[in-house]
């Protein structure tokens, strides 16, 4: 949730004083005009997959709630769009998401974050119906990484770094950041990286299961795209079914996943994307997918 990362040699400096040593102003309001804080763009052969890239480069993409909002506006978009079938999320080479705004939170009260809900908005991510892929480049810290995690597939660039540094700022992982990287990666190394606030490089994140694989910097966008267009050659309603399997796994008992995954299994049998697909594997033939 931070925005601060030790990005010099001496792993001494914050985020937030490199920021102030620039002149850079970590701010944006809360209720942006249309877009203005990202870019939203069609791509892949097929144009089938969504792209979503934050930008905000002067504050390294850091996350206000202008950027959020937009965020969720443009997933609630390509979830309703038929001709979309997987979204990636990315940032620029130098960071994905630095953290969240500083500035935004510095004067937050705790009466304020519960009757406003704060950050509760955040997880548009999370719950879109469609897969989202992050494409990592650069930095992932705080709320950046917690945004990554998210997504349900995340490719790194070979200069990633990924961290949750809230501790150095006095709080903790507000999005998930004790959590996911606790189920994704286990206690002892969630447990080093909230409390140190220490960075991993994108070929650990790759090794403590962050992340599915690393690629250059100038490929990880182009993967990430590829990755979607495969996945939109497959049945959607299918797809959306077994995200949802997956997702139970992640959140739920091994054997309360394992009544779920058998009934969504099931349920695929009232498709006819299903009789479709084994009939064209019979047939040895390409199916046809119509997403019913």
């Amino acid at each position: 949730m931070a925005n601060i990362g030790k990005i010099f040699a001496s792993r001494t400096y914050t985020l937030a004083k490199a920021a102030q040593a620039n002149n850079v102003r970590f701010y944006c309001a809360a209720s942006p005009k249309a877009f203005e804080y990202i870019k939203t763009e069609l791509v892949g052969e097929k144009k089938n997959v969504a792209l979503i890239t934050l930008n905000r480069p002067k504050a390294l993409n850091a996350l206000c709630n202008g950027l959020m909002n937009e965020v969720s506006q443009a997933l609630d978009q390509f979830d309703s769009d038929d001709n979309v079938g997987a979204i990636v999320i990315t940032g620029s080479e130098k960071a994905f998401a630095a953290g969240a705004d500083i500035k935004e939170m510095q004067n937050n009260t705790y009466a304020k974050c519960i009757t406003g809900n704060f950050l509760n908005n955040w997880t548009s991510v999370a719950k879109a119906q469609k897969p989202v892929i992050a494409a990592v480049n650069g930095y992932a810290l705080g709320g950046g990484c917690e945004f990554a995690m998210m997504c349900d597939i995340i490719y790194a660039g070979d200069k990633a770094k990924f961290g949750q540094p809230e501790i150095a700022l006095g709080t903790i992982p507000g999005a998930g950041g004790s959590q996911r990287t606790t189920r994704v990666m286990g206690k002892s190394k969630a447990m080093e990286m909230c409390l140190t606030g220490n960075m991993i490089n994108a070929e650990e994140a790759e090794r403590s299961g962050l992340v599915s694989k690393v690629f250059p910097a100038d490929k990880v966008v182009s993967e990430a795209v590829k990755l979607g267009e495969k996945i939109s050659t497959f049945s959607p309603l299918i797809v959306q079914l077994c995200k949802e399997a997956v997702n139970t796994a992640y959140e739920t008992t091994l054997n309360e996943g394992l009544k779920f995954e058998r009934r969504h299994f099931h349920a695929t049998f009232s498709t006819k994307d299903r009789l479709e697909g084994m009939t064209a594997f019979v047939e040895k033939r390409a199916p046809k997918f119509t997403n019913e």
